[in-house]
């Protein structure tokens, strides 16, 4: 199942949302276990197979360095679909507008999602409008949906870490909500940061080619890592321990989570992706992804250590074990 359609926001990065969705959304619209909680639900019919997703954005403010809500919509869609090991097809887009919202804005955002679905290589298929009386959203809200195909018979999914698996990841944390607040916050910062979001199905098509050692893809977007692993190791029910030495984090993303007391592991990415895969295929999967643009600072950041326990640690840089638990609310809200 789509765990986009289940959640308050994918990966909204709560112990709070997840509690309202096992007690009350998941058991009322699906009963789909948690195992099978996927960033895009996996459809056979007629003995093929289809992946499907959905999601919104409501990212506040809609223009930050690096992108806007527009590009934002389509890059997660398509990133969601590559985490099941999709080749995407096609995309829909939902507009809700409030009563106002300037045109040239709009005709901006509709740009970058006609320039940001040709990058990833699909079609923008279908789509609605609304518009909403003054005061009743702000300004714009986006809903994308995506469709894609397998053109292999891995099955990839959060259910499947195991033991021994390395834990690896495309690049540097927390980029995407830093830059997105420091826009929202006004913060004059002597670096540029900026938001990393991307498509990732090129990174993932390479990434493939690991065949069944490649075990899980899921991209840290609401939450962060330590949420999105949080994940994984209960779909899994094993434990994770992560190794923060080796966490990519740039310096000014650093300087800033330290100077607002932000935890980098709970800020959103949204052109990252974390591969769980099998150790004897661990270095030549980084390697391969230290090869394309999206994955040139990739780094191996924790392993599988032990079944049972549905839980994730992290070895500090002090030398200490440190628990890794979901936060009870969202350090940032509106950030996708």
């Amino acid at each position: 199942m789509d765990k986009d359609l289940i959640l308050l926001g994918h990966g909204s990065g709560g112990r709070l949302s997840h509690q309202l969705l096992e007690e009350l959304i998941i058991p009322t619209l699906s009963g789909i276990p948690v195992a099978g909680q996927n960033d895009a639900a996996v459809l056979v019919h007629d003995g093929r197979r289809l992946a499907f997703t959905t999601d919104s954005y409501v990212v506040d403010p809609i223009f930050f360095p690096g992108g806007n809500i527009g590009d934002l919509a389509i890059n997660g869609t398509v990133n969601d679909l590559a985490m099941v090991g999709a080749v995407p097809l096609a995309v829909s887009v939902g507009l809700i507008l409030e009563e106002g919202f300037s045109r040239a804005e709009l005709a901006e955002i509709l740009r970058s999602m006609r320039e940001a679905a040709d990058r990833a290589g699909v079609a923008i298929a279908a789509g609605d409008t609304k518009v909403v009386p003054r005061g009743k959203a702000d300004r714009i809200f986006i809903n994308t949906s995506g469709i894609g195909v397998f053109r292999h018979g891995l099955e990839i999914g959060g259910s499947n870490a195991r033991v021994g698996d390395k834990i690896l990841i495309n690049g540097s944390i927390g980029d995407h909500g830093i830059a997105v607040m420091a826009k929202r916050e006004g913060l004059e910062l002597e670096t540029d940061i900026r938001s990393d979001s991307a498509p990732l199905n090129g990174l993932v098509e390479e990434l493939l080619v690991a065949g069944e050692a490649l075990h899980v893809l899921r991209d840290p977007t609401r939450g962060g890592v330590a949420t999105t692993l949080k994940e994984i190791a209960l779909q899994s029910d094993v434990t994770i321990t992560l190794d923060e030495a080796a966490l990519p984090l740039k310096g000014a993303v650093r300087g800033v989570c330290a100077v607002l007391g932000l935890d980098p592991l709970y800020v959103a990415n949204e052109g990252k992706l974390l591969a769980v895969v099998a150790p004897e295929e661990a270095e030549q999967t980084l390697a391969r992804m230290r090869l394309h643009p999206l994955g040139r600072d990739a780094a191996v950041i924790g392993e599988v250590t032990a079944a049972g326990g549905g839980r994730v640690r992290m070895e500090t840089l002090v030398g200490g074990m440190r628990a890794v638990e979901m936060l009870a609310g969202e350090q940032l809200p509106r950030i996708c």
